[in-house]
């Protein structure tokens, strides 16, 4: 069984909710973000340089960038976002943070598309521990008034982490190969050093975590202390192997030959569209991994169904929940490609036909000004976009239930015109000034996604309930939208159309938007109702 956090004096003693210690918290793990988005994040400063060294094309770069990374995030998100609701979360935060550090670090060792891949497959691997702890655990540090907030500038991270590994991979690059042009110790080449330059830290800040006081679950919403969970490591173990072809067959086999049956019945649906998509597109890596990565999650959510009926009522069960996901993974879609592809465009739009004719860039055509510059507005834009778009969301909240969904349009609605001039111009200042858009915009919806996930559910079921929301984002959002891109570039022979393609999203986006406006409200009110009619002890 497990013991309950130890605290230093009765419960009353406990840091309270929302105090100092709290904002203590949202500090490091607003750091742990941005450690989490500059090992994620650092390959596209990297890309170009990648691509000429192990000759990759740009459907390749994609799928290093979103595929290899988001359907392993996606899939040990959903054992980790469990163990996360049962056990210790400082633990499991320190001990993955480890872990992609550690991957980050050895992904500097590759020497081919196949090693980076397995390399990037460790690190969402070890990323998947992130926000399902963080999400849980700033949740029972903060009150539900303020939860949207924290929750967003906890997000932040995300664009300071993005933002600032552009600069730290185009200074590292360029220092290392100007000191070591015929390659450094152990042969290594200046991408090759990035990528071990920013796993280090991550593996000081792990120590820093594990540390931190583990919050009382429930605290914060009045709510008395979840029932202790009983063989935690037994349960991680049914839920890993839920999602982990092809153990999901002889998990699902202990409910039944029906579900057995129905079980196979979908591998081999999910197996026929993944080989006509192979077919089609001739990508195998990017549509064997997808295609095992859905299975497998519709493979997790139909053994949840069995084992935990009341979190499967609240997430699965609920059409407002799925619907969410569905627009907020759209608009992550649109939000990870650009993420990625802009300083590629950058760089050959703007710099490779100056260098390939001999001429010197001026000052701000430079690979590390164009870093600095995206960068730069990537973190501010984005940190400035997730915390209004928090704020202001949780204000609109009070007076109306669905008051975040219509704050959320913006970040479909506004960036679009932006994008549309950003990369058909021919002005690398004005490319500068139209980014404005999409990293000030494109952010807001950040924090709202993360509270409506959260609200939706009891607090025990946090964690799940934050795996499921990033199966949304990283599924749809990160394993489709760079890979999407990049087809579209390679096919069309220009990237700027396949960016632009990015925006068909949009109409699906706003459609899922409606809908969870409508129902949201209703949604919310009956949770727990919903989850005792599916056996919840409350």
């Amino acid at each position: 069984m497990i013991v309950p956090p130890k605290v230093d004096g009765p419960a009353a003693d406990f840091p309270p909710v929302g105090g100092r210690y709290a904002w203590y918290v949202l500090f490091v793990m607003v750091l742990v973000y941005v450690v989490n988005f500059v090992d994620r994040q650092i390959l596209s400063i990297l890309a170009e340089d990648i691509k000429a060294d192990l000759g990759l094309t740009d459907t390749e770069l994609g799928f290093l960038y979103g595929t290899a990374f988001a359907v392993f995030y996606a899939l040990f998100g959903i054992p980790l976002g469990r163990l996360a609701d049962n056990w210790i979360r400082t633990r499991l935060l320190s001990i993955g943070l480890a872990v992609w550090s550690g991957m980050t670090m050895l992904s500097g060792f590759a020497n081919n598309f196949t090693q980076l891949s397995v390399a990037r497959v460790g690190v969402g691997i070890g990323e998947a521990s992130a926000s399902p702890s963080a999400f849980s655990m700033l949740s029972d540090w903060f009150p539900k008034e303020r939860r949207a907030t924290a929750l967003a500038i906890y997000s932040s991270g995300l664009y300071i982490g993005g933002g600032v590994s552009l600069l730290i991979g185009a200074v590292v690059v360029k220092a290392w190969n100007n000191a070591f042009p015929g390659g450094g110790p152990l042969g290594l080449v200046g991408w090759q050093a990035a990528f071990m330059a920013v796993g280090l830290p991550g593996l000081l800040l792990a120590i820093w975590v594990a540390t931190l006081k583990e919050p009382i679950r429930g605290r914060a919403d009045n709510l008395p202390p979840p029932v202790p969970v009983p063989d935690v490591w037994r349960r991680f173990w049914h839920d890993l192997s839920s999602v982990l072809p092809p153990l999901t067959f002889f998990h699902i086999a202990q409910f039944g030959t029906k579900a057995l049956l129905r079980n196979i019945a979908l591998a081999a649906l999910v197996t026929g569209i993944a080989s006509a998509m192979i077919a089609l597109t001739g990508d195998l890596p990017q549509w064997l991994a997808l295609g095992t990565g859905a299975y497998a999650v519709a493979s997790w959510a139909q053994s949840l169904k069995e084992r935990d009926p009341p979190t499967f009522a609240l997430i699965w069960g609920t059409p407002t929940f799925i619907l969410a996901l569905v627009a907020f993974g759209s608009i992550a879609f649109k939000g990870y490609a650009l993420g990625f592809w802009a300083v590629p465009y950058a760089i050959r739009t703007f710099v490779a036909p100056l260098a390939e004719a001999g001429i010197a860039p001026p000052w701000y055509g430079t690979t590390e000004f164009i870093a600095l510059t995206l960068g730069g507005m990537a973190a501010l834009g984005g940190f400035l976009g997730v915390v209004i778009g928090g704020a202001m969301s949780d204000k609109v909240k009070r007076g109306n239930p669905g008051g975040r969904i219509m704050v959320a349009v913006l970040a479909t609605l506004v960036p679009a015109p932006f994008i549309i001039f950003q990369y058909t111009t021919d002005s690398l200042p004005l490319f500068f000034l139209l980014n404005i858009g999409p990293a000030l915009f494109g952010s807001i919806y950040v924090g709202i996604a993360a509270a409506t996930s959260q609200d939706l559910v009891l607090p025990r079921m946090r964690g799940a309930a934050t795996a499921t929301y990033f199966i949304g984002t990283t599924m749809i959002g990160l394993g489709l939208g760079p890979y999407f891109a990049g087809k579209i570039s390679k096919v069309t022979g220009d990237l700027s159309i396949g960016i632009l393609s990015l925006l068909l999203a949009a109409p699906i986006t706003l459609i899922c938007l409606y809908l969870v406006y409508r129902k949201l409200p209703e949604a919310e009110a009956t949770r727990i109702e919903r989850a005792r009619a599916a056996g919840e002890p409350i």
